[in-house]
């Protein structure tokens, strides 16, 4: 590696905050007791907490008590962290097929009164999800929703596990419709995913908005929009009034098909029914102007969302410095980037290495030099 790519190297690692992996941290930030922590202020509660997201995602844990430690240490943080954070915890204990032990922890949290905003999400495997719907509803505790990774591909296991419930005399709810459903959309099987919510129906269970959103969002990505659209529309037949999520899904969806000005209709009329666009709907409409070349009026719906009252977060100025970026705006990235910082967000994978080879490239100008200067 030369002196100039080291250097630029150097900076984006001060910009961008690179995040090492869990092991790189110090030992000490997850080994130590949970009494320990709350005592030593000098603790690095950020550090710590990326450690745990870490482990999670790497799937690293030594074994359940490795987990339960630092689910008692994040028990004892104040403020405590955030709900998503115990709910990768969560996610991770499950996907290791301790789901009584989950349910546990779920019932602890619930009595200290942290479970209000938690909605019992989870990310496992599919059959790990119907697993935990069983284990829950044995013990008397009602999910109301859980996700699972998109590399899952027992389906037919899952399938098996929600005839056995039926066979046992079970009555599935709408959470396992909910998960199979989504698991069929996730592992490209759109169509079956259709038949399987036209049985849930004709087995007398109602879809619910998230059922919706599940299937919409699924038809989508696998771009079924004729399909989409039909399940939209039957929606409003049946006077099951869609969310700004199931708003967010439709505007991604007409997106991904090119149709640009519906999407932008859809949008803007939004407060006439009665919503407001949320980060996620600013977010998704950004990148889909962005990716038509529209990239002033990208700029200006971010400028308008502070406006509005929504904030922009991590993803919003990611995707459009990635925007910009893609379409020379360079200095206009630099400005965004600039803000992002100063909110204390950090680029994500794809714009790093955008970023990396716009300063590998002949188009880097003293002005982009002299800006990551300012980090050194």
């Amino acid at each position: 590696m030369g002196m100039a790519a080291a250097k630029s190297t150097n900076f984006l690692a001060s910009i961008f905050r690179v995040r090492l992996p869990f092991h790189a941290f110090t030992y000490s930030t997850i080994n130590t007791g949970s009494r320990d922590y709350v005592q030593n202020p000098n603790q690095n509660r950020n550090q710590f907490l990326q450690s745990v997201r870490d482990v999670c995602k790497a799937r690293a844990f030594r074994n359940l008590d490795h987990a339960l430690h630092l689910f008692d240490t994040m028990l004892h943080m104040r403020p405590l962290p955030s709900i998503m954070d115990f709910n990768q915890l969560l996610g991770a204990i499950a996907r290791m097929k301790h789901y009584s032990e989950v349910i546990t922890l779920i019932r602890e949290m619930e009595s200290l009164g942290i479970l209000s905003q938690m909605g019992s999400v989870f990310k496992v495997t599919i059959a790990g999800a119907v697993r935990l719907v069983v284990e829950m509803e044995k013990k008397g505790y009602k999910p109301n929703v859980i996700t699972y990774g998109t590399d899952d591909q027992r389906i037919d296991e899952a399938m098996h596990l929600f005839h056995e419930m039926s066979n046992k005399g079970m009555i599935p709810n709408v959470v396992t419709y909910n998960t199979l459903i989504g698991g069929f959309c996730r592992v490209g099987r759109p169509q079956a995913a259709l038949e399987f919510f036209d049985k849930m129906r004709a087995r007398g269970q109602h879809p619910d908005l998230q059922t919706y959103g599940i299937l919409l969002d699924g038809l989508c990505k696998n771009k079924c929009f004729d399909e989409a659209m039909t399940l939209f529309q039957e929606m409003e037949d049946n006077k099951l009034h869609p969310n700004i999520v199931i708003y967010s899904i439709l505007i991604d969806g007409l997106f991904n098909v090119g149709k640009l000005t519906t999407a932008r209709e859809v949008f803007y009329s939004l407060p006439t029914k009665g919503l407001q666009p949320n980060v996620r709907t600013y977010t998704i409409m950004i990148k889909g102007l962005c990716q038509e070349g529209l990239i002033d009026e990208a700029s200006e719906l971010l400028e308008k969302m502070d406006e509005n009252g929504c904030s922009p977060n991590d993803r919003t100025y990611n995707r459009i410095i990635q925007g910009l970026l893609q379409h020379n705006e360079t200095s206009k990235a630099m400005k965004y980037l600039q803000i992002m910082v100063d909110k204390g967000f950090s680029a994500n994978a794809t714009t790093v290495a955008m970023l990396f080879d716009l300063l590998s490239s002949n188009q880097v100008d003293n002005n982009i030099q002299e800006f990551f200067r300012k980090f050194v």
